[in-house]
């Protein structure tokens, strides 16, 4: 087992499951901020308790911290477990990419566009009817839904890659 490839592949693995740790700890330090100010500055919590779709800025605080902090604080807790359970490494290091980055990339956009859906409905709804509210968040929030897809796919990709992982380890278990 002193083939480079062996461990330059264990270095990257590791390499990505402390950048799911490094993503944890960034997401939570901006979550617990972002809490820390709604609750903190009276405008902010009248704006978010009280107009409309203000509601939204919540909604992207709370996935920031349970996508964020809690979610990537357990992937990188079962990446770094699974392999030392089963005495086998991960199935596909590059699943491991893929999800990192797609889950990332889905995240920031939900908390973006859930943002962006409650300060336009927030704003426009002092000056305008609901309906024609409604018609300018109706988009932004189609397009968080497309983010919010692509966290359920890094999911399932990550799913997938634990199952092939750990599908048989009875078997290579006996033979250690």
């Amino acid at each position: 087992m002193n083939e480079p490839w062996v461990h330059e592949q264990e270095l990257e693995y590791r390499k990505y499951t402390l950048w799911f740790v490094y993503a944890c700890i960034t997401y939570s330090i901006i979550g617990f901020t972002w809490g820390v100010l709604m609750g903190g500055i009276p405008e902010f919590r009248y704006f978010v308790d009280h107009r409309i779709h203000g509601d939204l800025i919540v909604r992207a605080h709370t996935h920031i911290n349970l996508l964020g902090w809690v979610e990537m604080a357990i992937f990188a807790s079962i990446y770094y477990i699974i392999p030392r359970l089963i005495h086998r490494p991960i199935y596909s290091l590059r699943l491991v990419k893929v999800h990192f980055w797609i889950h990332n990339v889905g995240l920031v956009g939900m908390v973006v566009f859930f943002t962006i859906a409650g300060v336009v409905g927030g704003i426009s709804g002092q000056t305008m009817p609901l309906e024609e509210v409604e018609k300018l968040v109706k988009p932004i929030l189609g397009v968080m839904g497309i983010f919010g897809t692509l966290v359920l796919l890094a999911n399932i990709i990550w799913a997938y890659n634990l199952f092939k992982t750990c599908a048989g380890w009875e078997k290579s278990y006996e033979q250690v």
